[in-house]
């Protein structure tokens, strides 16, 4: 009898671990046909998140991408830490071209010679509203031209990330006074 409850719970337990692996398979993240670089550099306000540890509390995060002669991009990330008045803080991680047909895929270097994945999943025409994901789906970054966009974009936007396969709950507002 205890040799049958023993292979019923290896069962079990393989059945749940099987189950298991297959919930965190995803669809590759869709990439936008094209981005043009210079209409893409520039600041970007960051809307909304599903922060990494140094943003986690982040206000007022703008990202500020400058294309550099070698076709790398000069990129600084700034923002409150904490609150309105937190300390100012500003990274600068160097971005790399990773899909040169469509360059929406992009390495971004925060410490040599890791390369965090980083892909340009919306884009809207006009270059004012964007969504950039990551294969993992750790972390996301709806951003805008201007601090603040209406509530309905908002949804729309949040809605397509968890369309991505994002958890909605996780993602987080950023404050912005400026």
């Amino acid at each position: 009898m205890s040799k049958r409850i023993s292979i019923y719970f290896i069962f079990i337990l393989f059945s749940i671990i099987i189950h298991g692996c297959s919930l965190v398979k995803h669809e590759p993240i869709p990439l936008v046909k094209y981005v043009d670089l210079d209409k893409f550099m520039g600041a970007w306000y960051v809307i909304a998140h599903i922060p990494s540890y140094p943003e986690k509390n982040a206000f007022n995060a703008v990202e500020t991408y400058k294309l550099n002669e070698n076709g790398t991009i000069k990129t600084t990330f700034t923002f409150n830490e904490g609150s309105f008045t937190g300390r100012f803080r500003t990274l600068n991680p160097t971005g790399f071209i990773i899909d040169n047909q469509s360059n929406a895929i992009w390495g971004m270097q925060f410490i040599w010679p890791i390369k965090a994945d980083y892909r340009i999943t919306y884009l809207d025409d006009s270059y004012t509203q964007t969504i950039i994901a990551r294969e993992k789906r750790d972390y996301v970054w709806i951003m805008a031209r201007q601090p603040e966009i209406s509530l309905i974009e908002y949804e729309r936007l949040v809605n397509f990330v968890e369309s991505l396969g994002y958890e909605k709950s996780k993602i987080r507002k950023v404050p912005h006074n400026n």
